[in-house]
């Protein structure tokens, strides 16, 4: 007896329509999709063009170091948390008339640590809060 194999015919998968249907997909989100920049904040670090006055009288300078640390009257604050802080900016205000806290911050400073100065000067009844900008020849030397 003899048992002849059947020729079964191996299914075909046609790629060519499937490879239609996608560049017809794909020009479909190119025109429908709108193509736009996404706004970007444009900053600029202050300068001052005026001469530095140091020698102001109802003045309390707070550094803040890059690794968080703060100074108050170049005395360093033994904690960084809010309450040590704003104890000591009650200690240096505390014979002065309505005295500007000058922040001076690391540039690699968190952004943390100048709030945290920020909620310790309002804690402290401070209302007068600027912050210490570099003379713009300081900046184009160091920009070199």
């Amino acid at each position: 007896m003899r048992f002849s194999k059947k020729n079964i015919a191996e299914p075909e998968i046609n790629l060519i329509p499937f490879i239609d249907v996608l560049l017809v997909v794909l020009i479909f989100l190119m025109l429908s999709t709108t193509y736009s920049k996404l706004t970007e904040l444009d900053l600029t670090l202050p300068s001052s063009n005026s001469a530095a006055h140091k020698d102001q009288i109802n003045q309390i300078n707070l550094l803040i170091s890059a690794d968080g640390k703060y100074f108050v009257q170049s005395n360093p604050v033994e904690s960084k948390d809010v309450e040590t802080l704003s104890k000591a900016l009650r200690q240096a205000s505390s014979d002065m008339d309505n005295p500007v806290v000058v922040i001076s911050a690391d540039a690699q400073t968190t952004h943390q640590s100048v709030i945290q100065a920020l909620e310790a000067a309002q804690r402290s009844n401070l209302q007068q809060i600027t912050f210490a900008s570099q003379s713009q020849s300081t900046s184009k030397a160091t920009a070199r």
